[in-house]
């Protein structure tokens, strides 16, 4: 399942490792109603590869809004749903197969530390990750590349030898511009990220974990492969428990 030259697997966690996009928006909608905003389906759509903050921040209005409160409201309300996270099923399989073939796989998402941690050990996942690189571990969220280089740097693994996936398009934009192979999220698939791909098709691994074609990827795709060069991690590394660089951001 995982293709030639791959040292490493790097995951978002919302809507990717977790099927936590419907929670995340009725929780932010929830947190807007007492301030008079309604939040757009469509919108949050577009948008819902960013943290809290940056989402209020793009919000039309959300500057003048009472972030810190509504982050509170939010959060509190995912919190006490943590018990019915599920796992996206096709990328808990890519996930078990890059341990298998002994990569060390680490999570880099924009959402806080409080709410990635307790949803990873929901999962019952923590002993498979090597790191967790949350927003408050980078200096700058997506789709900016910082939480995908923070995430190779702990592994020890160069960007490039990385496959990251992520659903959505700022953590697409993101994990390219670190340089990594790319693959996302498509309707409980996975899928390249260069719809121009030939020979990957455009369904990589369905939901119950069918094999990948085998070959080495490039940004965006699949080629023919070269020969595999792996770097190893204890199948239960402790996360990466690094001092954070800032705590401007949540989600």
């Amino acid at each position: 399942m995982i293709p030639d030259g791959i040292g490493a697997l790097v995951l978002d966690f919302d809507g990717t490792l977790a099927d936590t996009r419907s929670s995340h928006e009725q929780a932010l909608r929830v947190a807007l109603q007492p301030h008079g905003v309604d939040l757009d389906h469509d919108w949050y759509g577009r948008h819902v590869g960013l943290s809290i903050h940056d989402l209020l921040a793009a919000l039309p209005g959300g500057r003048s809004l009472p972030h810190d409160e509504i982050i509170r409201h939010s959060r509190t309300h995912l919190l006490a749903t943590l018990h019915r996270i599920s796992p996206v099923g096709c990328v808990v399989s890519l996930l078990r197969a890059a341990r298998r073939d002994g990569l060390p796989c680490a999570v880099a998402s924009g959402a806080s530390r409080l709410l990635v941690d307790p949803g990873i050990d929901a999962m019952g996942l923590r002993r498979e990750f090597a790191a967790v690189v949350a927003r408050e571990d980078v200096t700058h969220g997506k789709p900016a590349p910082d939480l995908y280089l923070e995430a190779a740097r702990r592994l020890d693994v160069p960007p490039d030898r990385c496959l990251a996936v992520d659903d959505a398009p700022d953590g697409v934009t993101a994990a390219r511009a670190a340089g990594m192979h790319v693959l996302k999220v498509v309707d409980g698939h996975l899928a390249p990220t260069d719809e121009s791909t030939d020979g990957a098709a455009s369904r990589v691994v369905s939901g119950a974990g069918a094999p990948m074609p085998r070959g080495t990827l490039r940004r965006g795709g699949l080629r023919p492969g070269s020969a595999r060069e792996t770097a190893a991690a204890p199948h239960d590394a402790a996360p990466d428990t690094s001092a954070p660089r800032s705590a401007d951001s949540d989600r």
